[in-house]
């Protein structure tokens, strides 16, 4: 395989609702969380940026904006959940990412901030708006092993608010 090409998709979960007293990890996404996440996956689709795999927090929020994501894609993904992505700073998410096998030459990871903006930001030097939903596809040299800062390259990246002005 030698220099293959990677691409690293980060995406912050879409927005939810708050849950007074409950776990955070139940916490659901909003109506508004899942029209955003379903514009996510058709712009990914539409893009040409579909993973051949998927790893998510075991959350609810990030579990069910894969749900809206993946149903627009137009292929069955494998996602996997891993229960360190909940409450994985950056560090643990680069080992975490590190020991994905060789395929998939695309993988999708959705998770929470700071993390997922900081993982956007480290890999391609670049500060990066991350608001719920948004996405950074990253292009990266193989292998994932070696995925380290500053090796990335910023692909494109999506906003739901996009040339809407500030949201809320």
């Amino acid at each position: 395989m030698g220099n293959m090409q990677l691409r690293l998709i980060v995406m912050r979960h879409a927005k939810a609702g708050e849950l007074p007293g409950g776990p955070d990890a139940e916490r659901a996404l909003r109506e508004r969380g899942r029209h955003d996440a379903t514009a996510a996956g058709r712009w990914l689709r539409d893009s040409g940026y579909i993973p051949a795999a998927a790893i998510c927090s075991p959350a609810r929020r990030t579990r069910q904006t894969w749900q809206q994501v993946s149903a627009e894609l137009g292929s069955a993904v494998p996602c996997s959940t891993d229960q360190r992505l909940y409450q994985a700073d950056v560090g643990d998410l680069l080992e975490i990412i590190a020991a994905t096998p060789d395929e998939p030459a695309t993988l999708l990871y959705i998770g929470h901030n700071p993390a997922a903006a900081e993982l956007a930001a480290g890999l391609t030097g670049s500060g990066l708006d991350f608001p719920t939903s948004a996405i950074a596809v990253i292009a990266l040299p193989g292998p994932w092993a070696q995925i380290a800062p500053g090796t990335g390259e910023l692909l494109a990246s999506w906003t739901p608010r996009q040339g809407a002005g500030p949201g809320s």
